[in-house]
């Protein structure tokens, strides 16, 4: 590891400091190490939105809503090809929770995740892309 010295204002200290003791980080280097990973991460999807990506896509969504379990199953089988696995998990008597693991490249998954999660009666989605390397 290298030694690097950064200048930060007192604002944005008072922020990663925060952030640390809300994750529970041990030092400000495991915070900013975090942080600038998670920027590269960003930065690289924002250079190369058709890179291959490896994603997961969780959402909840209300069961009894009209045909959308349906609606929700036509489009993974109409993307088949995006989609390694599934896990399906009742919540309670309303609602369930699906995780999609995917791969495809970044804008794809992008796009089949927006699809999902704006459909009527998805509640929460959100997808986490990890780079095919």
């Amino acid at each position: 590891m290298q030694r690097v010295t950064v200048t930060l204002d007192e604002e944005l200290v008072a922020e990663v400091d925060a952030l640390m003791h809300e994750r529970g980080y041990q030092n400000r280097s495991e915070a900013i190490r975090d942080l600038t990973r998670s920027g590269l991460k960003q930065v690289r999807e924002e250079a190369a939105p058709d890179s291959p990506c490896m994603g997961a896509l969780v959402y909840v969504y209300d069961h009894a809503a009209r045909e959308l379990s349906k609606r929700l199953t036509r489009h993974s089988h109409d993307h088949h090809d995006l989609t390694l696995s599934t896990l399906h998990v009742h919540i309670n008597h309303d609602s369930c929770l699906e995780v999609a693991l995917l791969k495809g490249r970044g804008r794809v998954l992008k796009q089949f995740a927006a699809e999902v999660t704006s459909s009527r009666s998805v509640r929460h989605g959100q997808l986490v892309l990890i780079p095919d390397e």
